[in-house]
């Protein structure tokens, strides 16, 4: 089945921090097979995308999602580290880890 661009940036969306469930859940919820949610994640991390497993702490992120939150944090000062980690559902003392 072919989803239009606008369905799946919504569904892309709904896997990012700080309420992304797991694929299973996902799958459920939006009708949309688990094989295809995992391709669609797949090709995101490929282009250096953070998407995290269902588990919202780092510890359940890949090292992949850790390396990226990483660079995309570095330069950021603290004011923009505390909104990154807001947007993002972590704390700053996690990206520092």
């Amino acid at each position: 089945m072919r989803y239009s661009a606008e369905r799946k940036e919504a569904v892309m969306k709904k896997m990012l921090p700080p309420n992304n469930p797991s694929i299973r859940d996902l799958s459920k919820e939006e009708g949309i097979s688990e094989a295809t949610l995992y391709n669609w994640r797949n090709a995101a991390r490929a282009k250096g995308q953070l998407l995290p497993d269902g588990d919202q702490t780092p510890a359940g992120w890949t090292a992949v999602d850790k390396f990226a939150a990483v660079v995309e944090t570095a330069a950021l000062n603290e004011a923009e580290l505390s909104a990154w980690c807001r947007e993002h559902g972590l704390y700053p003392e996690q990206i520092r880890q």
